[in-house]
């Protein structure tokens, strides 16, 4: 996660998921998320709000959306795609009813590492109309192209991948043969 920066800028919004059995035999439940709110009444976190046939809606909890300036042209990228995305992440917990929300992001790069990660849910969601104008105004205020810049190497140096042998330290020289690496005695190779 990036560190606040005083360009930054944090958007609070309220995540609905839904709960129901699940077809496998490896988890009890399969979760979604339904929806992502401007605003929501003040309930605690996994407030359930309806219940009917075995599903349960769930006000999974409040968020930030946060947006950072470095980040502008994964943002550029999400809403120049025709059909820009929100993405929350749930990440399984200990207490009932076994998720927790832990974030809301509309960087496509970020929410592709958490696609990585074998336990949460990751949920794509058409990014709400209330979250657009932000986000765009976000972009044209901060954003800058950065050109591709080529990183130069340093040369390598052919002593650091010489062969040692075994046992041997590097102050015996670079080919483990004595102080000067010329042979056993340091006198050269076979005297």
């Amino acid at each position: 996660m990036l560190t606040d920066t005083p360009d930054s800028l944090r958007i609070p919004v309220a995540v609905i998921a839904e709960r129901r059995p699940a077809n496998s035999p490896w988890a009890d439940w399969s979760w979604r998320v339904v929806e992502v709110l401007a605003e929501a009444p003040a309930l605690p976190p996994w407030t359930l709000l309806r219940q009917e046939a075995g599903r349960s809606l769930f006000l999974a909890g409040h968020a930030e959306l946060a947006l950072h300036p470095t980040d502008t042209s994964n943002y550029k990228h999400n809403l120049e795609s025709g059909a820009p995305r929100l993405w929350v992440v749930l990440r399984p917990a200990s207490g009932e009813p076994g998720m927790a929300l832990h974030t809301v992001t509309a960087d496509p790069g970020e929410a592709h590492l958490y696609a990585d990660v074998g336990n949460d849910t990751l949920e794509s969601l058409p990014l709400p109309d209330f979250l657009r104008a932000p986000l765009e105004e976000y972009v044209a205020r901060h954003h800058r192209e950065r050109g591709f810049t080529k990183r130069r190497r340093d040369r390598a140096d052919p002593e650091a991948l010489a062969r040692r042998r075994p046992g041997r330290t590097g102050d015996d020289g670079p080919y483990g043969n004595g102080p000067d690496g010329d042979g056993p005695d340091g006198g050269g190779e076979g005297e």
